[in-house]
């Protein structure tokens, strides 16, 4: 997070809230930070709906809040609020950021060959129950363009080999550039580079099949078999440098038994994975999450 706040305004409007924005703020703990911040609103015409907050720590740790409020002629006032919130934040040493409400998130999805977390962004998509666009989804194979067309979503294939990974990536931000806020690596089985995750900081969400920190990198069942577990899950993070070791925003487990081969526990696992991946989607795209170090807070 930076100390500036962006204002995103080149998305469709949302009827429904085109008169909310949300603030999300991260400081030291100390006294008065929520009556400053409230004081704040309520003298720019703001009525708070909804407050959620965190310390890690009361006496001098990190504290967290996120504010969801309504503003009449939110295109005229908030500009206004960013720009007279300095007075705020430098007080408190907030690093901050607000949102508009109705501004809906495009996300671009990369994927490989399976489809179940793939077909689950889709359907809650279809169904509203995802409050974000589907730009376009990505893949290194053939396979699921016709499943992802059927949604009237373009689809890129542009393959990759160990010898054109680099040329792949350049082909892949160009498709994306200005035109995604969010990836999402819905079992899109390739390490991404570097470069690439700088373009995205914190903006990247991976779905890994084992519930992190076991079981790092690839065949994971295959891993949790060998080991003879008795629980198996999956977990959403962001992605950073280090391999499946990014900020962790949602996980989930299911038990399993001596019964279930590697087989059984992929298909276990699908259900999982696919459920999981959506509501770290679904609570990025609402303004949910604030990353401090290597961990998340999340407001759900």
């Amino acid at each position: 997070m930076s100390s500036d706040s962006k204002i995103i305004t080149d998305m469709p409007l949302s009827e429904a809230k085109s008169g909310r924005a949300r603030m999300l703020i991260a400081c030291p703990d100390r006294s008065g930070i929520v009556a400053a911040v409230s004081q704040f609103l309520y003298e720019h015409g703001a009525n708070i709906v909804q407050s959620d907050q965190y310390t890690m720590d009361p006496k001098g740790g990190m504290f967290f809040i996120r504010f969801e409020f309504v503003l009449q002629d939110l295109d005229r006032e908030l500009p206004i609020i960013v720009e007279d919130f300095s007075r705020i934040s430098d007080r408190f040493e907030m690093k901050w950021h607000t949102f508009r409400a109705s501004r809906k998130k495009r996300i671009a999805v990369f994927v490989s060959k399976e489809d179940h977390c793939l077909l689950e962004l889709l359907w809650q998509w279809r169904s509203g129950d995802l409050n974000a666009d589907i730009a376009m989804v990505i893949s290194n194979h053939p396979d699921m363009r016709e499943t992802t067309e059927m949604f009237g979503i373009p689809y890129y294939h542009i393959a990759v080999t160990p010898d054109t990974k680099a040329e792949a990536e350049r082909k892949q931000l160009e498709v994306v550039a200005d035109k995604a806020d969010l990836i999402v690596l819905a079992r899109y089985m390739q390490i991404i580079s570097p470069k690439f995750i700088e373009q995205f900081p914190n903006r990247i969400i991976n779905i890994h099949h084992s519930f992190l920190p076991a079981f790092v990198g690839g065949k994971p069942y295959a891993q949790a078999y060998n080991r003879g577990v008795k629980i198996i899950g999956a977990t959403a993070h962001y992605v950073t440098e280090e391999l499946d070791g990014g900020p962790i925003i949602e996980q989930d487990v299911q038990r399993v038994s001596h019964r279930d081969n590697v087989d059984e526990l992929k298909r276990i696992g699908r259900t999982i994975e696919r459920v999981v991946l959506a509501r770290a989607v679904k609570w990025h795209t609402e303004d949910r999450i604030l990353v401090h170090q290597n961990k998340t807070v999340v407001f759900n």
